[in-house]
C-alpha cells in the first residue's frame, strides 16, 4: 500500500492515496458490461442475483454477494473465488500505483470523480461526515468478508464542495479526461463507464493538495465506512487497513442525484397497515399507475408535509396529514427540527414503532432502491411496501455538519459507481 506522501499533512481534511487497482483482463471475460454489478445493497434478490451470476461467470456478485449455505461458508467462498482469478488472470494489478478519473454518462448525468485509498480518520472531526445510521448485522457482515478476502471489492460513494475553480483536481480531471481512457464499456442501464489512471507526481501533488483543504459527506456507502474503521481498530500496528476504497465527486462541478429508499414489510398485510393508521393520517387510494401514485406523493410531500404511499395489494395509498398531538406524543424532541420532520423519522419513530410495531429487523423490513421492485415484492408475497419520498441534498448535508445521523436508509445518492472496474487488494504494494 502505497502512502499519502504528497496529499498533505494529519488534520489537513482528505487525504486520497494512490494504489494499485486490481482490475479484470478483458480478453479473459466475455464483456466488463457483463462482470460489474450494482454495489451490494442495490441488487434486488433474488432475481437481480440471478441475472448478474448468469451474466457471466466471473461477475464481481460472486465476490460481494457470494453464495453459501452458511455466512462462514460465504466469505470462504469470496476468498477462494478471488485468489482463483487472480491466479488464472481474470483480475490483474496495475504496473504501479495510480488515482483513478472514474466518469458515468446516461440518461441526461455526466459523473465524474476520483478513486483512491481514503485515509480513515474518525478521531478529525469534519473530515468524513455520515449522515445515516447502521446496522450491527450488516457491519459484521461486510467486515467478515473484507477480513477473507484482504480486498476492498467496491469504492463508496464521497462527496465534496470544491470552489468552483477549474484548477488543482478539477484541472487534473479534466486534462486526464481527454486522452486514451484505460476502459471504457456500456452497462445494461445505459450508462457509459470511462476509467483512467493517475500517476504523474505533480499531478497527484494538486489534487493531494486540493483535498487536503476539504471534508466529505458518506453519500452511499455507511456500512461499509463503519466497515472500514472497525478493520482499522482491530490492527495493532500502522497498515493497508488504515485506508478504504472511495469515489470522490466534487458535487459543485457534478451535482448527485438523491433518491428514496423504500420499505418492504414481509409481515405486514396492507389491510392491517391501513387499519392500524386509521384517524392518525388522511388516508386516499389512487387506482391509477405507479406513475401517478409517485406524482401524486410529491405534490403531497412538497405541500402537506409528511407523505407515504403504501402498496401490495394492486393498489397505492397515499398517507399523508399526520395527526400533530400524535406527532408531539411520539418523535424525539432531543433533535433539530430538520430531523424531527423528515419522513424517515416519523416512519420509524411513528408508523413502524408505534402504530404497526414492526421491528427493524431482516425479518420484517427490506430496504429497496428501484420503486416497482419494492410494489412487486409486496404484491408476491402479500407485504405492504413503503414508498417514500426523497430528501434534499442541502438538508442532509446541514444535519451532518452539526453531527446529527439520519434514521438507517434515508437516501440513496447517485448515480452510484458500478462494482467491478477496479478493485483493491491490501495484499498489493
Amino acid at each position: 500500500m502505497s502512502t499519502p506522501g504528497r496529499a498533505g499533512k494529519a488534520g489537513q481534511g482528505l487525504q486520497l492515496a494512490p494504489f494499485r487497482g486490481l482490475r479484470y483482463v478483458p480478453e479473459r471475460v466475455g464483456s466488463l458490461a457483463a462482470v460489474t454489478s450494482p454495489p451490494y445493497d442495490v441488487v434486488v434478490r433474488p432475481d437481480g442475483l440471478r441475472h448478474l451470476e448468469t451474466a457471466d461467470p466471473h461477475n464481481i456478485v460472486r465476490l460481494i454477494l457470494p453464495q453459501a449455505a452458511s455466512a462462514a461458508d460465504r466469505h470462504r467462498l469470496a476468498a477462494d473465488t478471488l485468489r482463483r482469478w487472480q491466479d488464472e488472470q481474470v483480475l490483474a494489478a496495475d504496473p504501479e500505483p495510480a488515482l483513478y478519473v472514474y466518469e458515468q454518462r446516461g440518461g441526461g448525468i455526466l459523473q465524474r470523480g476520483l478513486i483512491g485509498a481514503l485515509r480513515l480518520s474518525p478521531r478529525e472531526e469534519g473530515v468524513v461526515l455520515p449522515h445515516e445510521d447502521v446496522m450491527p448485522h450488516i457491519i459484521e457482515d461486510r467486515a467478515a468478508l473484507m477480513r477473507g478476502t484482504g480486498a476492498n471489492l467496491e469504492p463508496l460513494l464521497f462527496s465534496y464542495r470544491g470552489n468552483g475553480s477549474t484548477t488543482g483536481a478539477a484541472a487534473v480531471i479534466d486534462r486526464v479526461t481527454g486522452t486514451e481512457p484505460l476502459l471504457s464499456t456500456t452497462t445494461d442501464d445505459g450508462y457509459a463507464h470511462r476509467l483512467w489512471s493517475i500517476t504523474d507526481p505533480d499531478d497527484l501533488e494538486a489534487i493531494g493538495k486540493d483535498l487536503s483543504q476539504q471534508h466529505a459527506l458518506i453519500a452511499d456507502g455507511h456500512h461499509r465506512w463503519a466497515t472500514y474503521l472497525r478493520l482499522r481498530a482491530e490492527q495493532p500496528a500502522p497498515g493497508p487497513w488504515d485506508y478504504g476504497l472511495v469515489l470522490l465527486v466534487d458535487t459543485a462541478r457534478y451535482p448527485l442525484r438523491v433518491r428514496a429508499i423504500h420499505r418492504l414489510l414481509h409481515r405486514l398485510p396492507v389491510a392491517q397497515a391501513l387499519a392500524a393508521v386509521e384517524g392518525s393520517f388522511r388516508v386516499r387510494t389512487i387506482d391509477g399507475p405507479l406513475p401517478e401514485a409517485l406524482d401524486a406523493l410529491t405534490e403531497a410531500s412538497e405541500e402537506e408535509g409528511n407523505a407515504f404511499v403504501l402498496a401490495g395489494d394492486g393498489r397505492f395509498h397515499l398517507l399523508d396529514r399526520p395527526d400533530p398531538g400524535l406527532l408531539a406524543r411520539t418523535v424525539p424532541t432531543d433533535r433539530p427540527e430538520a430531523w424531527r420532520t423528515l419522513d424517515a423519522t416519523v416512519l420509524h419513530s411513528v408508523l413502524l414503532e408505534r402504530l404497526w410495531q414492526v421491528p427493524d429487523n431482516p425479518e420484517n423490513i427490506s430496504y429497496i432502491h428501484e420503486t416497482a421492485a419494492a410494489v412487486k415484492q409486496a404484491e408476491r408475497h402479500g407485504g405492504t411496501a413503503v414508498l417514500m419520498h426523497p430528501v434534499q441534498e442541502d438538508v442532509v448535508r446541514e444535519l451532518a455538519e452539526q453531527g446529527v445521523t439520519m434514521p438507517r436508509k434515508s437516501t440513496s445518492f447517485g448515480p452510484k459507481p458500478a462494482t467491478g472496474l477496479v478493485l483493491r487488494s491490501l495484499a498489493l504494494n
